[in-house]
């Protein structure tokens, strides 16, 4: 059911993985192709604020700092693992992997390199930061608009 918490939510998320995104692109050298990458990512944003974050507002502010961490960890899973998929798409229509399973299991060490290569200071405070505002809207948004 839309609530205006779902709503605060689903778009502070988007806009969280909008910034996170940025700051992922200034870690990689310069040229490199990101096609879908930013967009992908602020979807991911607006589907997890949406499913995720939105429901569990209307609960108090101390549990409202835990949804919004809680958010943004799943946020990354969800952004990790599909540019992970993505990658190993890329790489299996390259004739890289002998067998299925042998792509299945590049996805997660694929995405265990992509956690390594962000995992900065700036990049998972962002993340904390952002997700803990973005679910204090939300709670905020859930009071106001019941």
């Amino acid at each position: 059911m839309p609530t205006g918490a779902r709503l605060v939510a689903a778009l502070g998320l988007a806009f969280l993985g909008l910034i996170v995104s940025g700051q992922v692109v200034l870690l990689y050298p310069e040229g490199t192709d990101f096609g879908w990458f930013t967009t992908i990512n602020t979807a991911l944003g607006l589907l997890v604020g949406w499913q995720t974050l939105g429901p569990r507002a209307g609960r108090g502010a101390a549990v409202a700092i835990t949804n919004g961490i809680t958010g943004a960890v799943v946020l990354l899973f969800w952004a990790l693992f599909v540019q992970a998929v993505n990658e190993m798409v890329r790489l299996a229509m390259a004739n890289r992997y002998d067998s299925p399973l042998e792509a299945l299991v590049a996805v997660f060490e694929i995405g265990v390199g992509f956690f390594l290569r962000i995992a900065t200071p700036g990049i998972l405070v962002t993340l904390a930061i952002g997700g803990v505002i973005v679910s204090l809207a939300a709670e905020a948004a859930a009071r106001r608009w019941r």
